[in-house]
This record gives structure tokens, C-alpha cells and sequence, in this order.
């Protein structure tokens, strides 16, 4: 393949992405106007939970005692599998392939769900603003070709089309803030929406249900780790910064719509207008242009974490194909962008296939779509979480190095029993994901996709220590040339690196 004009075996390219571009692409994954518009409207209908904003900033503290020995291993770890390369090295290599497993099935659901969510929204924008009446599926169509093309351009091209859509909608989410506390609801500003007392009660579980789903697109520093300039701080400092701003300003957004609506009236104005809380209030008190701009924000969001996903995809199937866990042909790059050629085009056509037949059964795109399979995909990134945090933990046990204890033990083994507790929660709250008339089934069905893909991918895994024992040796590591650093090494270099600066 590598004689093809297209087609390339030499790997991803070097040296093209910074700390600001794995802070946008991490970021962007979670979609803030998204998140504000549709994801914290939704769980104050669904959980009626005024202290709900706290649940941002209480998840944001478990994931960022998991970022501890994440960000540590990281020094040691430089691979486009990511999580995959880290519970490898960590709870074994069959492990890895079960993680991997895990993280295609939900990477993939939510990043076709979004579709569905794409699809309605412009649906609507553009029957209101231009008269213009199209199914859902067609702008949904649209999307998919834009996402397709830029998903085999330069990585870095990719981060700059974020970075722009990120500010942008971040911005928009600021004057919702800055409307809302200066037309406070009773005439001044209410803490209750911020009250510890007021969270750890009824529809809790609800609420770290919607939190989460918020934070998925959590691994995306690490996915483009074999691409950073300094892979030994660069993937650390991005996933702080990215846990702290989507903690902070999650919070305090959602704090903000209960400061608008009057904590004890949040739920009754979510059930009745959903996204129209926010963009309402725009309009009402900073003019239609500003809520139309807004809305198209809203709509490019959406575009930006398709995106991120996308590319997310994309390389955990370079990753696998490089190693022979899956087809060899999916680790090729274009010769001329350097982006993951095979993977990104395996990754649009399963979408396409997926999102149109939703639309040729006539299901809902963001009742049945969006919501069945970014609900999955919440379970299948906490489980994933999980277990790399216990892969920590595994790794750095007989090991020396510059770390110390509780970046080694305490802050992964800790990590893990939190994550294990929160995966707990969703499970069993599950169903305040899905709205009230959806099949009873649904509620264990969905859940257990990413379950039952982490068996199947642990049982490739025995297959392949069996019959293709070296395949196995291989499987998180890199044997790639030029990974020379401290920061881009498989786990037996790493071994020998420690021990010299001992």
C-alpha cells in the first residue's frame, strides 16, 4: 500500500499539534451550546434537581483525581488507541483489546447519535428562518459529507475549524450567562441553584447521568498524543485544563439558567421550552440578531464534536490496524495529509449506513437517535475510564520512576473506586436518559452494548494470543521509528528509560 499515491504506512504526523489544539478538540467533543442548550434543559425537566450545577463540578473532581495517574502514565504511553494502548500496558494486552472494543462501540454511537441531533436542529432553524422544509436526514446528509472530507485533511486544519467553532459558541454561552444574572428572576441573584443540599437529593442519580454523557469526549488528548510536539506534558496539561474549564463553566452555566428562571421554576421552564429557555432569553433581552447567531452556534456545536468524534474514530481504527488487531489496511495515512485515510472512511460510511436507516424506519432523531446512543456511549466511556484507571495502577506496580505514590497508586486505585461507583449510578438511573414511553427493554439493551462489545473484544484477545502470538506481543505498544523521547515509548522502553535515570 505503500506504493499508493494516496495511501501511506508512515504513520501519523509528528509535531502538528499543541496543548490549545487538544484543549479544543477535548472540549469541542462535549459541545458547550450543546451541553447548555439541550443537555442541562433536559436534566433539570428530567431530574428536577435545582442543586443540579454542582454535578458538574463533583464529576469534574473524580475525573481529575483520575487524570492524576493518567497524566503520568501518559509520560510513558504515546499512542493513537489511547485508552486501548493504556489498559494493554496496564491490565494486559487481551485487556487492551477489550478496551478497545469498548471505546469503538461508544465513540461510534455517539458520534452517529449527534447526527440525529444535527439533523432536527437545522431542520428547525431552517423551516423557522427560510421556510425551507427538508427531512432531517438530508441535513443530516450534509453534515456527513463535511465531516467525511475534513476527517482525511490535516489534523491540524481539523483543530483550527474547531478552535473557531469552540470560541464562538463559547461566547455565545457567556452572554446567556451575563443575560441571565442581570435579569435574575425575582429581581436578585439566588444561590439555591448552587446548594450542596439541594443536589444529594431527589433525582441525583439523574443528574450524574446528564453530567456525564457532558463530559464524553474525555479521552481526545490522549487519542492525538503520537501528534503532539511534547507528548511528555503536552497530554497532561490539556486534559487538566479541559476537566477544570468543562467542569467550571458547566457549572456555572447551569447555574445561571436556574438564576434566570428561579431554582424552584427551572424544571417547569425546561419541560415547557427545552432549548427555547436559552435562546428566548437571548432573544427577549439581547435582540433576535443575537439568538439568531446563537442558534447557528448552536447547530455548528453540534458540527464541531461530530468532528471530534469523528477523528477520535478514526485513529483508534489507524491503531488497531498498525497492530494487526484489525485489518491491516486500516493503519494506512494519506500520503498527503498524514490523517488516518482508512479508519476516518470505515468510520463515515458505518454512520451514514446507521443514521439513514433510523430514517428509513421512521424513528425520532433525537428521541430515538441521539438520546438511545449517546446514552450508550455514557456507559461505554465510563466503563472505559475505569478501567484505564485501574490499568494505572497495574503498570506503575514494580516500576520506578519520578512519580510519586499518589500519582502511582493512591490517585488511580482512588479513581477507580469512584468511576466504579459513578458507572454504578448510571446503570441504575439509566432509564432518566430515555423518555417515559420508550420500550422497557431499552433501558438494559442500551447499557449493555458497550459491555457486550468489551467480552467479544476480550475474546478476539485470547484468539489472538493463541493463534497469532506475535500480533499479541505487539498489541499496545509501538514499534514505530523515531519514537525515541521519553513520552513516546512502549511499555518494555519505558521500563529501560526509568531504570537509566534512576
Amino acid at each position: 500500500m505503500s506504493s499508493d499515491p494516496f495511501f501511506s504506512d508512515g504513520g501519523l504526523r509528528r509535531g502538528r499539534l499543541g496543548t490549545a489544539h487538544l484543549v479544543f478538540f477535548t472540549v469541542a467533543a462535549s459541545a458547550p451550546l450543546t451541553v447548555l442548550g439541550g443537555g442541562v434543559t433536559t436534566m433539570y425537566a428530567v431530574s428536577g434537581n435545582m442543586g443540579a450545577a454542582l454535578g458538574y463540578v463533583l464529576l469534574a473532581a473524580v475525573l481529575a483525581v483520575f487524570a492524576t495517574g493518567y497524566a503520568a502514565m501518559s509520560r510513558y504511553v504515546a499512542n493513537a488507541g489511547a485508552f486501548y494502548a493504556y489498559i494493554a500496558n496496564g491490565l494486559g494486552r487481551a485487556g487492551g483489546v477489550a478496551g478497545s472494543a469498548v471505546a469503538l462501540a461508544a465513540y461510534n454511537a455517539i458520534q452517529i447519535g449527534l447526527y440525529g441531533l444535527f439533523g432536527a436542529i437545522m431542520k428547525d432553524f431552517m423551516t423557522a428562518k427560510a421556510g425551507l422544509t427538508l427531512d432531517w436526514w438530508v441535513w443530516a446528509l450534509l453534515a456527513w459529507v463535511f465531516i467525511a472530507v475534513l476527517g482525511v485533511l490535516r489534523i491540524d486544519l481539523n483543530a483550527s475549524v474547531l478552535a473557531v467553532l469552540l470560541v464562538l459558541e463559547c461566547v455565545a454561552v457567556l452572554i446567556f450567562d451575563l443575560v441571565a444574572f442581570a435579569h435574575p428572576a425575582g429581581g436578585s441573584v439566588t444561590t439555591g441553584g448552587i446548594s450542596p443540599g439541594h443536589l444529594f437529593g431527589a433525582g441525583f442519580g439523574a443528574v450524574l447521568a446528564f453530567t456525564i454523557a457532558s463530559f464524553t469526549g474525555f479521552e481526545s488528548g490522549a487519542i492525538y498524543s503520537e501528534e503532539v510536539k511534547d507528548p511528555r506534558r503536552t497530554v497532561a496539561r490539556a486534559t487538566y485544563i479541559a476537566v477544570a474549564f468543562t467542569g467550571l463553566f458547566y457549572a456555572f452555566s447551569a447555574w445561571a439558567l436556574t438564576v434566570l428562571t428561579g431554582p424552584e421554576n427551572a424544571q417547569q421552564a425546561s419541560i415547557d421550552a427545552g432549548p427555547g429557555v436559552i435562546f428566548g432569553a437571548l432573544e427577549q433581552y439581547s435582540g433576535v440578531v443575537v439568538a439568531d447567531i446563537a442558534n447557528v452556534l448552536f447547530i455548528t456545536s453540534v458540527l464541531a464534536a461530530l468532528l471530534s468524534f469523528h477523528n477520535g474514530v478514526a485513529r483508534y481504527l489507524f491503531a488497531l490496524g498498525r497492530e494487526n488487531v484489525l485489518p491491516r489496511f486500516l493503519g494506512s495515512t494519506s500520503s498527503r495529509s498524514g490523517a488516518p485515510i482508512a479508519g476516518s472512511l470505515i468510520q463515515s460510511v458505518l454512520a451514514v449506513v446507521v443514521f439513514l436507516a433510523f430514517a428509513m424506519t421512521g424513528r425520532d432523531p433525537v428521541i430515538d437517535l441521539f438520546t438511545w446512543l449517546s446514552g450508550s456511549a455514557a456507559v461505554g466511556v465510563v466503563l472505559l475510564m475505569t478501567l484505564t484507571s485501574a490499568a494505572v495502577v497495574g503498570f506503575f506496580r514494580g516500576r520506578g520512576g519520578p512519580e510519586s505514590a499518589w500519582q502511582r497508586a493512591i490517585a488511580p486505585a482512588l479513581g477507580t473506586v469512584l468511576l466504579t461507583a459513578v458507572l454504578l449510578v448510571l446503570l441504575f438511573n439509566f432509564d432518566a436518559l430515555l423518555a417515559p414511553d420508550t420500550a422497557g427493554y431499552l433501558k438494559w439493551l442500551l447499557p449493555a452494548i458497550p459491555v457486550v462489545a468489551g467480552v467479544l473484544g476480550l475474546i478476539w484477545g485470547g484468539v489472538l494470543r493463541s493463534s497469532r502470538p506475535d500480533t499479541y506481543r505487539r498489541i499496545g505498544q509501538l514499534d514505530e521509528e523515531g519514537l525515541h523521547e521519553p513520552g513516546l515509548h512502549s511499555a518494555p522502553e519505558a521500563d529501560r528509560w526509568a531504570a537509566s535515570h534512576r
